[in-house]
C-alpha cells in the first residue's frame, strides 16, 4: 500500500535504509537477543546514517526533515525486531522533549550527541508503585541551592542500561494541590552522584531492549538540567504521549504485517496430508480475517499518521489505535504460531520471536484499559 503521508523521497530513504539494516542489523539480531543488549556500536552506525533525531534542526545535528521520515525509520526497525524500540523511543519520545521545551543551551548541550548516537537518552516515569497514574509519582526533586536533590525509584525503564541522559519526571512540589501541578521534568546525567542503576530486568520479550531499575540517593542534579518550567511536567507529558502512543500503534501494526508475511510464506510451504497447508479451508479462512485486519488497521493508521504530521489533534483517535493495533496484533501472533503448528513453538522460527515480543505492546505507553477510559471521557462519557 502506498502510504498517503509519503513521497518518492521517503521511499528512497527507505530502501537505502532497508540495505542498511540488512547489513548491519539482521544478520546480528540473534545474537543480540541472546546478548540481552544493542550495541553501542549499532547506535553509532545510526547516527552517522543519519537515522537517528531526522527531523531536529540542522543546527543541532538533525536533518530538518517531516515526520514521515521518522516513521519509515520506526516501521524499518520493528521489520528486523521489536527488541530495537529503544531507538524509537530516543528519536522521537525523549529527543522531542529536549528539542520542544529545552533551552537553546541544552539543545546545543544534548541534541547534537543524540543525533550521532555519542548520548543515548531514556524518559523515566514508572516507578515500583506508581504506573498509569502520573500525578501519584513518589521520586522528588527538592531544591538546595543551585541544585535539586532528587530521591526515588524508577523501573521498567527502557534504554535504562546504556543510557546517558535520563528524563526524569519528579516532584518538585510534593505538596501541590491537585497532585499534577507538582510533577517537573529533569534530565539526569549518566555521572550524577547519587544516581545508580539496578539490576537490568529479565523480560518474557524484547530481550535485546535493555530495561532497568533506576535508582536515585540524595541525587545531586543542577537546576539548569530542568527541562521548561518547574511544574509543567505533567502537561509536558500529556503533550508528547500522542506521539509516544501512535509509535506503538505504528510497531504493532507493522509487526501484525510482517507476521502475516510469514506465515503466508510458511504455509504455502508447508505440506500436510499430501498438499500444501495453504489448501486447506481453515488455513484460508483464517488468513483472510487476518489479511482483512491488517488492511483495515492500516488503512486507519496512515489517515492517523497524516493527522498527526499536519498537526491535528488526534489524541482520541490515537488512543483507539494504540488499544486495538496493539490487540490484534496480540490476536494476529497466536493464530500465525498455530498455523505454523510445532515449529511455531521452536525458537528458530521467528513466529516464536514475534509472539513473545508483542503482547507488552499492550501495556507500556498507558494500558489498553487507560487508553478506553480516554476514549470514553472523549467521547463526552
Amino acid at each position: 500500500m502506498r502510504h498517503p503521508y509519503l513521497t518518492d523521497e521517503h521511499e528512497i530513504f527507505r530502501k537505502s535504509m532497508r540495505k542498511f539494516l540488512e547489513k548491519e542489523a539482521y544478520p546480528f539480531y540473534d545474537k543480540w537477543e541472546e546478548d540481552r543488549m544493542v550495541p553501542r556500536d549499532f547506535w553509532i552506525k545510526m547516527g552517522e546514517q543519519g537515522y537517528l533525531c531526522p527531523d531536529i534542526d540542522e543546527e543541532y545535528g538533525g536533518s530538518g526533515v517531516d515526520w514521515a521520515f521518522s516513521v519509515v525509520i520506526n516501521e524499518e526497525l520493528e521489520r528486523v525486531g521489536s527488541g530495537l524500540v529503544g531507538l524509537g523511543l530516543h528519536n522521537d519520545i525523549v529527543v522531542p522533549y529536549l528539542n520542544s521545551y529545552g533551552t537553546e543551551e541544552q539543545k546545543k548541550r544534548w541534541l547534537p550527541k543524540c543525533a550521532t548516537g555519542e548520548l543515548v537518552t531514556a524518559i523515566a516515569m514508572t516507578e515500583p508503585g506508581t504506573g498509569s497514574d502520573l500525578a501519584g509519582i513518589q521520586t522528588t526533586a527538592l531544591s538546595d541551592g543551585d541544585d535539586y536533590i532528587v530521591n526515588g525509584q524508577k523501573t521498567f525503564i527502557t534504554n535504562g542500561i546504556q543510557a546517558d541522559l535520563i528524563l526524569v519526571a519528579c516532584k518538585t512540589d510534593p505538596k501541590a494541590v491537585p497532585k499534577h501541578k507538582g510533577v517537573s521534568l529533569l534530565v539526569i546525567e549518566r555521572d550524577s552522584p547519587g544516581f545508580s542503576r539496578g539490576r537490568k530486568l529479565n523480560k518474557v520479550g524484547l530481550h535485546c531492549q535493555d530495561t532497568a531499575e533506576l535508582i536515585f540517593e540524595d541525587c545531586r542534579v543542577p537546576k539548569e538540567n530542568l527541562i521548561g518550567s518547574e511544574g509543567k511536567g505533567f502537561l509536558y507529558l500529556m503533550e508528547k504521549l500522542q506521539q509516544e502512543r501512535l509509535l506503538v500503534a505504528i510497531a504493532a501494526q507493522t509487526a501484525s504485517e510482517v507476521m502475516l508475511e510469514l506465515t503466508i510464506e510458511y504455509v504455502k510451504s508447508r505440506e500436510a496430508f499430501g498438499r500444501p497447508v495453504s489448501q486447506f479451508q481453515n488455513t484460508q479462512f483464517k488468513i483472510a480475517e487476518m489479511a482483512t485486519e491488517v488492511e483495515m488497521g492500516r488503512a486507519f493508521l496512515d489517515q492517523l499518521i497524516a493527522e498527526h504530521i499536519a498537526g491535528i489533534n488526534v489524541v482520541t483517535k490515537v488512543s483507539m489505535a494504540k488499544w486495538k493495533l496493539t490487540e490484534i496484533a496480540k490476536k494476529i501472533s497466536g493464530e500465525c504460531m498455530q498455523l505454523h503448528g510445532g515449529y511455531g513453538y521452536m525458537e528458530e522460527y521467528e513466529i516464536a520471536r514475534r509472539f513473545r515480543d508483542i503482547p507488552v505492546a499492550s501495556i507500556y505507553a498507558g494500558t489498553n484499559e487507560i487508553m478506553k477510559t480516554i476514549i470514553a471521557k472523549n467521547l463526552g462519557l
